[in-house]
């Protein structure tokens, strides 16, 4: 269960490599030193180090293989990291950001989007849900991005896919709530990562640190939607209301 100031005593990672998840799993594994945790994803040098990160921190830390492009694997993932007991957070860490040129000239890069970024997440989703339901308690952190909240020219088949994995985790709010499970989605801007390498950082662009102290508190507050930051609620409602003329034409 999650204490008094918002510890969780079990945590699951989907995304195990995330830096957004892993400055989370990290927040939380200096508050309680006997945390237990999950990290769901492709085996590699980089899930092992994050494993081993959070071991020094005083976490159990268990890995489990997950491929989010082997969706009739992903039942029997969420029976895996359920099969040691509750779970009291997860999160929902994992995507790609793709090339976006490529994107919508190309179909494969385009699939590639479109599978990791919804299908997968609906194919975790479902029987993640379930599980949640079952147990009667939990916190689903879901890390959607404000790029699905309007279209843009830049990056319009990401946008995309975020705004059908935006819909279904924003669904599974309310259709969780009355099963003791809050769920979280979280809108983050521009996050300097190693996604975004190579990119030019957006105004009130964000560390992975700063978003994970977001996602901690909607946790401890059960909130059901945040922005990271937080004034970018403001900005995407001025955006979605701008004339589409006039949108078409702004530098992003």
């Amino acid at each position: 269960m999650i204490d008094a100031v918002g510890s969780p005593q079990s945590l699951l990672l989907l995304g195990g490599t995330s830096e957004i998840g892993l400055a989370v799993a990290e927040r939380y594994a200096r508050a309680r030193k006997s945390m237990r945790v999950t990290l769901a994803g492709r085996p590699s040098d980089r899930l092992d180090a994050a494993a081993a990160r959070l071991r020094d921190l005083g976490a159990t830390v268990t890995t489990l293989p997950f491929d989010a492009r082997q969706p009739d694997t992903h039942t029997e993932v969420i029976e895996k990291a359920f099969a040691d007991g509750d779970i009291d957070v997860t999160l929902v860490a994992f995507g790609v950001l793709g090339d976006q040129e490529e994107a919508w000239t190309n179909v494969d890069v385009a699939r590639e989007l479109a599978e990791i970024n919804y299908v997968a997440a609906v194919t975790v989703g479902v029987p993640l849900a379930e599980r949640l339901r079952k147990q009667g308690h939990g916190s689903l952190v879901a890390l959607s991005s404000a790029a699905g909240e309007r279209a843009r020219r830049s990056n319009f088949v990401y946008g995309s896919t975020k705004a059908g994995f935006d819909a279904f985790y924003t669904g599974l709010t309310y259709a969780l709530k009355e099963h003791g499970v809050t769920v979280t989605v979280v809108r983050p801007g521009f996050v300097r990562t190693k996604m975004t390498v190579g990119m030019k950082p957006a105004p009130l662009s964000q560390t992975a640190d700063q978003v994970a102290e977001v996602v901690v508190n909607a946790v401890r507050t059960r909130r059901e939607q945040v922005w990271a930051p937080a004034v970018f609620r403001g900005v995407m409602s001025i955006l979605r209301h701008v004339p589409r003329p006039i949108f078409r034409k702004l530098p992003f």
